[in-house]
């Protein structure tokens, strides 16, 4: 005899998927809610993805994105639902465009341009793969983080030790409280850690979220500077995301990070997206705000 067990809670990956069911409003407006990540704001990758999925919802033909670019105008109220806008500049015979401005308290707090490309041949040619450890010879980041977590910052300790949707795993990690001089880049394997519907908007949008975890970090390698560093405010300006091929959010994606600038207190990130057997299927850039709130080699450096 089988016994089905009720389970009263939602699973890590359910919470996520929640969050890209936005309620529809009226035509062109939909209304999304926050999850608490323990940093006090409302998590960027969570409002880049609700704002591509906002942006789809407009989209009629079977299109998908190529390119997304969102603006961080203010942090997120995690206290408020956010409201999403969508307004339809133009669509074309092949393509579509989107612009969708996300809402708190009656302000601005994000602006996305989406655009979308009906399935076309064409040239091709792509970069290759780095050379790095394969996933399953690496241990999950999560069991390493909570193994030393007495050692991390404590405004971030709970940020970094909590459960995951993701499954993440590198070589390196980067949360040492004093890291050193290290090069500006970083190798991640990541994959949701259940198996996800197959329509790819959902891969799309997660992999939109996941592009923004642990990305603008990479920026403070050379400077010996930790993440979670007191003196430090980090926060994201900007984020573009470009898709080049299909994927799927619940295979293994390679995760290649680089930062060519720091200056100005901002820091310049680029990434690219592998899937295991070696396809590039997206890029990503990035430029946040790395502001020091006292000088290198101050006190609690």
């Amino acid at each position: 005899m089988q016994i089905l067990l009720y389970i009263p809670f939602m699973s890590i990956v359910h919470e996520l998927l929640s969050l890209l069911e936005l309620e529809k409003l009226e035509v062109n407006i939909y209304r999304g809610q926050n999850r608490d990540l323990g940093t006090g704001r409302v998590f960027g990758g969570q409002v880049f993805a609700q704002a591509l999925v906002a942006a789809r919802r407009t989209v009629d033909e079977a299109r998908e994105a190529h390119s997304v670019h969102g603006y961080f105008l203010r942090p997120g109220d995690l206290k408020a639902p956010i409201v999403y806008f969508v307004d339809r500049p133009r669509d074309g015979g092949t393509f579509t465009s989107r612009r969708v401005t996300a809402i708190q308290h009656g302000e601005a707090i994000f602006h996305l341009s989406a655009s979308f490309h009906v399935v076309e041949d064409g040239l091709d040619h792509q970069v290759p793969m780095p050379d790095v450890p394969d996933p399953d010879s690496l241990r999950p980041d999560l069991e390493q983080i909570r193994e030393q977590a007495e050692r991390l910052p404590a405004a971030v300790r709970n940020v970094l030790t909590q459960d995951r949707p993701l499954d993440i795993r590198s070589s390196r990690l980067h949360l040492a409280s004093n890291p050193g001089v290290q090069a500006p880049e970083r190798f991640v394997w990541f994959r949701v850690i259940e198996r996800l519907p197959d329509d790819p908007i959902t891969h799309q949008a997660i992999l939109a979220y996941a592009s923004d975890y642990g990305f603008l970090p990479t920026a403070l390698l050379p400077h010996n500077v930790a993440y979670g560093d007191p003196r430090l405010f980090v926060a994201s300006l900007d984020h573009t995301l470009w898709m080049h091929r299909p994927f799927r959010a619940d295979e293994w994606l390679l995760y290649v990070m680089d930062s060519p600038s720091a200056a100005g207190a901002r820091g310049f990130v680029r990434g690219q997206v592998f899937r295991r057997d070696g396809t590039l299927v997206a890029s990503v850039a990035q430029e946040g705000l790395l502001r020091l709130k006292a000088p290198l080699g101050a006190a609690g450096a």
